[in-house]
């Protein structure tokens, strides 16, 4: 279990109306990635009530991997696959609890 309900995109379908993606950024160092995980859930969580409260659900653009024990892009080449499969046109939320690591989206984005 992610410990939180944002659902997850699985190709690159289109996002629907009211729809927003989420993406994480973390650290090639995947000791730091479960140790900070608790943090980026607990913001994931809070932007999700937050966003819908606005009638905007967040869905996170990659998974949870649950046996590294983080949802982060930890690596250049993974932030440029998750971007190759999400809708270009969608509304897009870059959120970074415990840092900010851009190397690993920047190329994406």
């Amino acid at each position: 279990m992610n410990g939180y309900s944002i659902p997850e995109v699985k190709s690159s379908k289109k996002v629907k109306p009211g729809e927003a993606l989420l993406v994480a950024s973390g650290d090639l160092r995947q000791s730091a990635n479960r140790v900070c995980w608790p943090a980026q859930a607990w913001l994931e969580k809070a932007l999700s009530k937050t966003f819908a409260a606005e009638g905007v659900e967040l869905v996170r653009a990659h998974p949870y991997n649950s046996r590294l024990q983080h949802g982060f892009i930890y690596h250049q080449r993974m932030g440029m696959d998750v971007f190759e499969n999400i809708d270009r046109d969608a509304p897009l939320v870059v959120a970074e609890a415990v840092w900010q690591y851009s190397h690993n989206v920047l190329a994406g984005l």
